[in-house]
């Protein structure tokens, strides 16, 4: 699926709603916001859908790979999420970002996916993106050995504990948001971030990381401003 493919019935009611709203002016990726972009999806606006589309797939599907670790599962759950937001746009209450709002829904269906697919194998690991730093090959080398590591580390820990790390380190959610989005009170965020971070101490430690590199990896899954 993509952005576009939905029913038939569904892109009939999608082409009326966008003659309706001819008026509107072009959405932009860059100038529209959140908040715009689920008001005239809640319309039926079917290009701001596109825009919303393409801003949460790849982060969507970055998300997920880290949690379900399977290509192709990880698609269909993006298309699944991305048409569950089509769907209910109008169920937006406002209260919360709307990314918080999405990666709920990212997260619960994440588990349905899991449970689903436990008994499959598994594929490898993605690489961990690359730093460009051109001047320094040898601290490039050291930073993304540490990352593969801390992927492999991660691999140990629950899917619950894995989760609030992914939404802490990749994503900078704050702890009310990581709650928000594991439907869980906060203080059961701090304590599933708590034993991560001491579980992955122990698992660097015996990955052979050094003890100054181990810190720079628990600093990095330290909770930071919200930026979910």
């Amino acid at each position: 699926m993509t952005a576009t493919t939905v029913s038939s019935q569904q892109a009939c009611k999608m082409n009326a709603s966008v003659a309706v709203d001819a008026v509107w002016q072009p959405v932009s990726t860059i100038e529209a916001d959140d908040v715009t972009l689920i008001r005239r999806v809640a319309a039926k606006d079917r290009l701001a859908f596109e825009v919303l589309y393409h801003r949460y797939a790849r982060r969507l599907y970055g998300y997920l790979l880290k949690l379900l670790r399977q290509p192709q599962v990880v698609e269909e759950v993006v298309d699944d999420i991305m048409l569950v937001v089509w769907q209910n746009a109008s169920r937006f209450d406002y209260t919360s970002r709307l990314s918080t709002w999405i990666f709920g829904i990212a997260y619960h269906k994440a588990l349905k996916a899991l449970a689903r697919a436990s008994k499959e194998p598994t594929d490898p690991l993605p690489e961990t993106p690359k730093w460009s730093d051109q001047h320094d090959p040898e601290g490039i080398m050291a930073r993304q050995e540490l990352g593969h590591t801390l992927a492999r580390a991660l691999e140990a820990l629950s899917l619950e504990q894995r989760a609030v790390v992914e939404l802490t380190f990749y994503h900078e959610c704050s702890y009310q948001e990581i709650a928000a989005i594991t439907r869980c009170p906060v203080n059961t965020v701090k304590t599933r971030l708590f034993h991560a971070r001491r579980r992955l101490a122990q698992l660097l430690a015996g990955l052979g990381v050094r003890r100054a590199a181990a810190g720079e990896a628990r600093h990095r899954l330290r909770p930071t401003e919200a930026k979910c």
